[in-house]
């Protein structure tokens, strides 16, 4: 149950089509519905956060996977994100479901629909290395609802290439950097904007980064002020966030 199902259930209680009883007994029951034995889905995840549930395709078998699309669409989902999603189990969705389907980012979206697009949101990413996690973030922000644009290879190797993209980016909401190697891109675009920037750490580097972690901590001591940190490749946790801030922001600004 979303904001708008509620506040109609709230009116047809004000106008006396559905009694408190009923209504108090749907709210009861609309907490969390089982699929199976694997999968308990939190329906009033959106009422409280203004987004549903999303599906860790990682760690579950397909047939999982589909059965909790399929419980979702029972209950009149649309654009179901589904992250981490081996090309092998989105085959087997496609099968029973509509679904978009993106290799790089392993990301998947079923039952996918046009959204109103809100705000700004910008992502970049230091080398052509990083989109796999970039990406990740691009098609999370933009399947809840907020207006992405993705800038790639622009990394601190060649700053002017940054540079060239700065009225876009001073024109963000909130901007996403990604960067593996020395992680220097997050700082350098922390430096150059007066709006919030997440870092994404990425994987990507030679035997001293660490898979990523001499990214994580660079960018965790960043000297640029307004610089937060998500894990390390984790797309979905940044595209997440950059959407919340960015939907907080819009809801500030009146209409267009």
């Amino acid at each position: 149950m979303n904001k708008t199902e509620t506040l109609e259930l709230l009116q047809q209680i004000k106008d006396g089509s559905v009694s408190p009883e009923e209504a108090l007994n749907r709210l009861t029951l609309a907490p969390f519905t089982q699929v199976g034995d694997y999968a308990t889905l939190d329906m009033h995840r959106e009422l409280r956060q203004g987004q549903k549930e999303v599906i860790y395709g990682e760690g579950k078998t397909k047939e999982q996977i589909l059965g909790i699309v399929k419980a979702m669409r029972k209950e009149g989902w649309q654009n179901i994100l589904i992250t981490r999603l081996s090309p092998q189990k989105a085959d087997y969705l496609k099968q029973y479901t509509a679904l978009f389907y993106d290799d790089l980012s392993r990301i998947g979206i079923a039952a996918k629909t046009e959204l109103p697009q809100v705000g700004n949101i910008t992502i970049v990413t230091a080398g052509t290395s990083d989109l796999p996690a970039a990406k990740e973030a691009y098609y999370t922000a933009c399947a809840l609802g907020n207006r992405t644009t993705l800038i790639s290879d622009v990394g601190v190797a060649g700053i002017h290439r940054l540079l060239n993209h700065l009225p876009k980016l001073q024109k963000a909401n909130v901007i996403i950097a990604a960067a593996g190697m020395e992680g220097a891109l997050a700082s350098a675009v922390g430096g150059l904007v007066d709006c919030p920037v997440i870092a994404l750490p990425t994987s990507v580097g030679y035997g001293a980064s660490f898979q990523g972690l001499a990214a994580l901590l660079a960018m965790l001591n960043s000297c640029a002020s307004g610089v937060s940190v998500v894990n390390i490749d984790n797309g979905f946790g940044a595209g997440y966030l950059a959407g919340m801030i960015n939907q907080a922001i819009e809801k500030g600004h009146p209409a267009d």
